[in-house]
């Protein structure tokens, strides 16, 4: 099975959002992926709703969601009413996940929950049958461009091995620093679908870049 790519429109050219969506649409590209900051949570202010919608009226493939936000909870129905098909949470923002996730799901979304790079995988030993996606942040989230945290690497393995022995179906996904080199130590430790922001649209041919990822 071929690896999930899901480009990071936070890199894209906001003058021409729509051709870049378009680019994606033709793309072997699977998901959009949109992050979301709150300048509370992490240091930067990102998208909001409109641009969302903006994006869901052009793309022809599923939002995959990513809120770096305080208190998501209170905002969960109006992603969906935005076109999110895809919604995952910080574990480290939400006091009551086992809720926070029953309501995205409760929404006909697909509930995924991301782990900072110092947050343990043992966290999820509780939840992880009930998620359908874990994103491991391989960077501190709040800014595009860092460098790869070379420790994401066992965290995906670690995270393979209680998905296993969990029996959970959850989608293993890795955002930060990702390109040819990490992406193919990341597919090799277990993980399905990559993230992936710079490495694509500074790509002389960012379409090429996309279809070299899903090769991996």
């Amino acid at each position: 099975m071929s690896t999930i790519v899901s480009p990071s429109i936070l890199s894209c050219d906001f003058a021409n959002v729509q051709r870049d969506v378009e680019m994606i649409n033709s793309s072997d590209a699977d998901w959009f992926h949109i992050d979301v900051m709150d300048g509370v949570f992490v240091p930067n202010i990102s998208f909001g709703f409109p641009v969302i919608s903006a994006v869901k009226k052009h793309a022809t493939k599923p939002l995959d969601v990513h809120l770096m936000i305080a208190n998501p909870d209170q905002y969960v129905e109006e992603f969906k009413k935005s076109g999110a098909d895809m919604l995952t949470v910080h574990y480290e923002a939400c006091t009551h996940l086992h809720r926070t996730i029953q309501n995205i799901k409760s929404h006909g979304m697909m509930a995924g929950v991301a782990l900072n790079p110092h947050t343990s995988i043992e966290l999820l030993d509780d939840i992880i049958e009930d998620l359908d996606l874990v994103l491991i942040m391989s960077v501190n989230p709040g800014f595009g461009g860092q460098k790869f945290i070379k420790n994401a690497i066992l965290k995906v393995e670690q995270l393979a091995n209680l998905i296993h022995r969990k029996g959970s179906r959850a989608k293993i996904e890795v955002d930060g620093g990702v390109n040819l080199e990490t992406g193919a130590l990341l597919v090799q430790a277990g993980a399905n679908a990559l993230v992936a922001g710079s490495f694509v649209f500074n790509a002389p041919d960012p379409m090429k870049a996309i279809s070299d990822l899903k090769k991996l």
